[in-house]
């Protein structure tokens, strides 16, 4: 498709409607890393500057692919989701970017900046610095992890005093990677050729949990490339559209893949060692379909794509 970006002319209007017609809009830089969504810097000619997210069908490289009904982590990327997500987060006492300007209807939200630095720069960096960021995200995350619903989901689709059944999340998550071995298997043929015993060994991993019925607040993917790290260090949480109430080993998966040796500082709560162990391998999954299915988009990071798919599968394969 062709992909038409956001230029100074489209949002010249917007900006003097936010901030008057004393404020003028004389740059902006289309932010890399993102993929569901658009972000745009925009530079003001008094020298500060402010994010915009856009939400369009030009700005995704998302392809269409068929999911589990029940799965919340495949919900899309919006305005509104992110509007409920931030209220939501904000209530949790989470440090999430002020919100200056939010059109639901144009899929456009206006934000502050909150530095130029993600927390994962400065941890390589430096990683003393890092220390203070790190323990207050861990306190974040605590107040997240303890937030507690009735019901797993996204947020928006969360109805108060619905009892309907729902099925254990576990299941949910084994459905969730079998599909995804699926699709990555007709892409890869050591996937196909293995495909019988990664679907035996997610069972197996499936065998020794325990059914519960606690859930929590979890951003879903939360790595340290989405938390930023304001001039005077503190953390902001973002890229939270797929915040969900789910159980809380599915969020130390992910941390503890994305934070290594660090993801200690973050104090987690307590966990469940088999729940932990069956959604680390869903995950490993999830990261050879995903990659192997936007490198076949116009996606300009593919090569690394295509990287982080043949490093999971690798991590597959020496699990079986």
């Amino acid at each position: 498709m062709q992909r038409a970006f956001l230029r100074v002319d489209d949002l010249s209007e917007l900006v003097s409607g936010q901030f008057g017609s004393d404020r003028r809009l004389v740059g902006l830089d289309r932010l890399t890393g993102g993929s569901n969504k658009g972000v745009y810097r925009l530079r003001l000619d008094d020298d500060t500057t402010v994010i915009v997210y856009l939400w369009a069908a030009a700005e995704s490289y998302w392809p269409p692919f068929e999911t589990v009904p029940d799965d919340p982590f495949t919900g899309g990327s919006s305005a509104d989701l992110f509007a409920s997500n931030h209220a939501a987060l904000t209530a949790a006492g989470v440090r999430v970017p002020e919100m200056l300007m939010l059109d639901v209807d144009a899929g456009l939200a206006m934000v502050e900046d909150a530095g130029a630095e993600h927390l994962e720069a400065l941890m390589e960096r430096d990683p003393g610095a890092a220390a203070g960021p790190l323990a207050e995200l861990g306190e974040a995350l605590r107040r997240m992890h303890t937030t507690a619903g009735s019901r797993y989901g996204v947020l928006a689709a969360i109805t108060e005093g619905d009892e309907s059944p729902q099925r254990p999340t576990e299941d949910v998550i084994v459905d969730r990677a079998l599909c995804h071995l699926d699709a990555a298997a007709a892409r890869d043929r050591r996937l196909a050729d293995a495909r019988g015993r990664i679907g035996e060994h997610l069972l197996r991993l499936r065998d020794p949990v325990a059914a519960r019925r606690a859930y929590a607040l979890v951003h879903g993917e939360l790595g340290p490339d989405h938390v930023m790290v304001t001039p005077a260090g503190e953390p902001v949480m973002i890229d939270f559209e797929g915040l969900t109430y789910f159980d809380v080993e599915w969020e130390h998966a992910w941390l503890q893949m994305r934070f290594g040796d660090a993801y200690s500082a973050l104090r987690p709560v307590e966990l469940d060692p088999a729940r932990l162990e069956l959604y680390r391998y869903a995950q490993v999954l999830s990261l050879i379909e995903g990659p192997l299915r936007i490198a076949e988009t116009d996606f300009p990071e593919r090569d690394w794509m295509l990287d982080l798919a043949e490093w999971n599968i690798g991590k597959a394969l020496s699990a079986i």
